[in-house]
């Protein structure tokens, strides 16, 4: 077997823990390598460029089902890029949706925040918010 990739050079190669690379190996992103005859996992050049694919779509955020949906349509090259394209526009919607709520989260804390005199504890009013209050 020629140009035998190890698992250690793909983590290095792509920034991916090793355990990472075997959790894809396992639930099908990325195809089972062949193995040596010490029985050692042996990766190929193809094993590397769909691992980085992978990184790159994991680090823009995307779920494993839309990364494994992602990388089905690149094997289509023929196809229209129209499925791929409502993925990527879904995600950015989801990200918007997240982008919202962080910042409806950040005014909240910032008035609970205001509202702290920075005496006691018992005083506080950030404790004050967090407690159930009594019914």
């Amino acid at each position: 077997m020629s140009d035998v990739l190890t698992i250690g050079y793909l983590a290095r190669q792509t920034g991916t823990k090793v355990e990472t690379i075997r959790f894809y190996e396992r639930s099908g992103l990325l195809p089972a390598p062949a193995r040596t005859d010490s029985n050692y996992r042996a990766y190929d050049i193809s094993h590397l460029r769909r691992l980085s694919f992978i990184r790159k779509a994991r680090d823009l955020g995307f779920s494993l089902d839309q990364v494994r949906e992602l990388m089905s349509l690149s094997d289509e090259r023929d196809r229209s890029c129209a499925a791929v394209d409502a993925i990527a526009h879904a995600h950015r919607s989801d990200i918007e949706r997240k982008i919202e709520d962080l910042k409806a989260l950040k005014l909240e804390l910032d008035n609970i925040i205001d509202q702290c005199g920075c005496g006691t504890v018992a005083e506080c009013r950030i404790i004050e918010s967090l407690s159930p209050t009594d019914r």
